[in-house]
């Protein structure tokens, strides 16, 4: 499917989890399992995992969906509550922010210099 034809900006959700001291190696290797399936999903334009470099133990998912209802139905899917399943023991805390992306720049190419 391809997105890039579509003029509207993505819905984006922002999911900060703090993950238990000693298991984020394990964390990662079963976001990496749960987060291949979740990019198989038609709505889905894609989605990153970051670690937090000033606050240990938390971790940020940042992922795209066309739309808001299709993220709403993709998240009460059983598929979604098997995956919140799998990620619940490593999790301490966090939250979900639900955001429409206004603006977003490409990166300007960068001219060769003269020679």
């Amino acid at each position: 499917m391809d997105h890039g034809a579509d003029p509207r900006p993505p819905f984006r959700v922002l999911l900060r989890m703090e993950i238990r001291p000693g298991t984020e190696r394990e964390f990662e290797r079963t976001w990496l399992d749960i987060g291949t399936r979740i990019a198989a999903e038609p709505a889905n334009l894609g989605q990153s995992l970051v670690r937090d470099v000033e606050d240990d133990g938390v971790y940020w998912v940042i992922t795209d969906w066309t739309d808001e209802p299709a993220f709403r139905a993709f998240e009460t899917s059983a598929a979604h509550v098997d995956n919140r399943r799998r990620l619940q023991p490593f999790r301490t805390g966090g939250e979900m922010r639900l955001t429409e992306v206004v603006h977003r720049l490409e990166p300007v190419a960068a001219e060769a210099p003269a020679r």
